[in-house]
Order: C-alpha cells, then structure tokens, then sequence
C-alpha cells in the first residue's frame, strides 16, 4: 500500500491499478482532454476569423466553446493525474482554484445553453422581431450573466466553505492528505444541483418543446405557401436554416443534459446516504460530464457545412490568405 504523502499522517492512498488499466485510463482521457481542447479551439478560430459567422448565436457559442476550451485546457489535466493515481499533488489552496473553476466552467456551459435556446425561440418563433430583440447588446449581457453568476456562485461557496457547512466533522473524517476531492452537505448538494442543472435544464426543454411544435406548424403553411408562390421561396430557405440551427443546437443541449444529469443526481443525493458511494464513482461520473465538451465540436463538424469548411481552410493553411475571411462557407 503506498500513500500519496508518505511523510503525513492521515495520507490518502494511491490507486492500487495495474500499469495495463492505469495506462489506459490515461490514454483515454488524454484522448478527452486534445478532443476538447483542440475541437473547441477550432470553432473559436472559425467563428472569430470568418466575419459570415458572425452572428448572434455563434457569438454564444463562441463564448461556450471558450468555457469548454478552458475546462479541457486548465481543468481536465489535473483532474486526470487525480482520477488515476487518487492523489493530489497541487496543493490544498489550488484544489480549492481548480474546484471553483470546475464547477464554474460546467454552469456557464449551461448558461450559454439556456441562453441559446432563448435565442433560437425568437430565431424559429418570433422571424420578424428577432433582430430587434435579440441584438448586439443583449448578446453581450448573455454573455456576462453565463460567466459572472457562476463565478460568483462557485467561488463564493467554495471560499466561503459553504459547502461545509453543518458537515465539518463529516468532511474531516473522509478527507485525507493529498486529495481534493468536490464536497458537498446536503443543502449546498441540492442548491448546487438545482441551480447549476435542473431550473436550467428544464426551461430548456420547455422552450425547445415549444420551438418544435411551433417550427413544425409554420413549416407545414409555408410549404403550403411555397408551392403555389415562388416569391417566398426565399423566406423558406430562411426558415429552414434557422430550424435546422434549432434542431443542432438541441441535439447538443440534449448531450449535455445526458453526460451531465448523472453527476447532478449523485451530488444531490449521496449527501442523504450518508456519502456512501465510493470517491472512484465520483470521479467517473465527472468525466462522463467531461466527454459533453468533447462532443460540442463533434455536433457541429456533422451537422454544419461552414463548420466543415471553415476547420478545411484552417488546416490547409489557408487561413493566413489576405481574403480568406472572404471565402464562401455556404451557411446553409
């Protein structure tokens, strides 16, 4: 048995893996963390060089992916090391950082969806007001709101130990030297879960339910329309872009509430049995949260052309062309 600080009493124990199971874990989520980092880091490039991509909702979604992006760069390294040799070698004040930031990064993913499905609604549902109430401003306060609340809501609890509250002697009973593992008593549990997931959560699927009965309705009259009147051909094409963005964009919402769903359960639940789930299961469920930043920039890659052909022009170099800016990305 050897211990994570050999020379402390009360030490955490390292992981008692085989070399074959512990290389492949790390194979695994090293695969994770160049997926994350490098697929959100292409949609950064692509929507920041390509001004045809600057729009109201791949502004969100740039910001998104810029959250995803920092979840893979700053936070999965260490969480790796962690979840493989059950140690923590960084110290107790930046297991403190990295769990503030943790928590941070996955409610502002979050946010961003919800305010992406408020963008859509108005997109699909609302055509002929959508420029005047989704604009550039609006956007901005979106943006600000998704990285400021849970800012303030992540490092305020975990600073503050609020999450400790009413369970020190719990925590300093489970707690060891030289791990850092996201404690929770049972009130910070449920308001972490509810707050950072599920009111989120289901107004988005309030609102993507009624973006599809809607968007369903409307496609049928302008199918109706379009056959008899080549005019509104035009006003088709639109309206089925703007669906097909809707229908992209649910999908990744519907990922996220899939991947993420499981930890927020057991974070509002295990405090009611008595943390009676092993810390590996913790750490599993993490990374199966983790993997939704990784399948974002998959989603897009499948279901959009300019994505397609802007990552294209990235790779081949011809990004650093004077008029690549320029180039056609068929935003179909």
């Amino acid at each position: 048995m050897q211990l994570c600080c050999e020379s402390v009493n009360g030490s955490c124990v390292k992981s008692n893996w085989s070399n074959s199971i512990r290389i492949s874990m790390y194979i695994f989520m090293v695969c994770v963390i160049l997926t994350t980092v490098i697929g959100n880091l292409m949609v950064i490039i692509s929507i920041s060089h390509f001004k045809q991509l600057h729009t109201p909702t791949n502004f969100l979604i740039i910001s998104m992916a810029t959250a995803d992006f920092l979840l893979g760069f700053l936070i999965m390294p260490c969480s790796m090391v962690r979840s493989v040799e059950h140690c923590w070698y960084f110290g107790d004040f930046f297991c403190k950082i990295h769990t503030s930031t943790d928590i941070m990064l996955s409610t502002t993913s979050i946010f961003h969806l919800s305010f992406i499905s408020i963008d859509r609604y108005y997109a699909v549902c609302d055509p002929l007001r959508y420029k005047s109430k989704i604009n550039a401003f609006v956007i901005l306060v979106m943006i600000l709101v998704s990285w400021t609340v849970p800012a303030a809501f992540a490092f305020g609890m975990i600073f503050l130990e609020l999450n400790l509250l009413g369970a020190k002697e719990i925590y300093n009973h489970t707690h060891c030297a030289g791990g850092c593992l996201v404690f929770f008593n049972e009130t910070s549990g449920v308001v972490t879960s509810v707050v950072s997931f599920y009111i989120p959560g289901l107004v988005m699927l309030f609102i993507y339910r009624k973006i599809y009965s809607i968007a369903k309705r409307q496609a049928r009259s302008i199918d109706a329309v379009s056959k008899k009147k080549k005019r509104y051909e035009t006003k088709h094409i639109s309206f089925c872009r703007e669906r097909k963005a809707a229908k992209t964009l649910c999908i990744v919402m519907g990922v996220f509430l899939i991947c993420w769903s499981p930890f927020f359960f057991f974070t509002a639940t295990d405090p009611f049995m008595n943390y009676a789930a092993p810390p590996v299961l913790t750490d599993t469920l993490v990374w199966f949260g983790y993997l939704n930043s990784a399948f974002n920039p998959i989603v897009y890659a499948f279901f959009y052309m300019w994505f397609r052909r802007a990552l294209k022009t990235i790779l081949f170099g011809n990004i650093f062309q004077q008029d690549s800016s320029r180039t056609q990305l068929f935003l179909e």
